[in-house]
């Protein structure tokens, strides 16, 4: 059994409510999705979601994030992300789904 200092379990619940929506998805359906071991938050509200990564990402591994954003969204959604729509960056993306 893995046990974090009390230290690390505090940050780690700080780091996780901190995924809040922009104001245009406010009461927007909220999932929780972990692809490749890295934590995001998607937001939904009718065709349009947006997507939140958490924790830090080195430089070198920010190359990769945007595609796991993608696939975050379609796990969330169960939709396809219409990739060509997402903006943002390695933190933060929005964008359109089909369904």
């Amino acid at each position: 059994m893995c046990r974090l200092p009390a230290r690390a379990l505090l940050v780690a619940l700080l780091l996780s409510a901190c995924a809040s929506p922009s104001p245009e998805f406010f009461g927007a359906s909220k999932t929780a999705v972990t692809i490749d071991g890295r934590a995001f938050t998607v937001f939904r509200r009718d065709n349009r979601v947006q997507v939140i990564r958490h924790g830090y990402a080195a430089p070198a591994a920010q190359r990769g994030i945007p595609e796991q954003m993608l696939r975050a969204v379609a796990e969330a959604t169960g939709c396809r992300p219409l990739g060509d729509s997402f903006i943002g960056d390695s933190g933060e993306r929005r964008g359109r789904i089909s369904c």
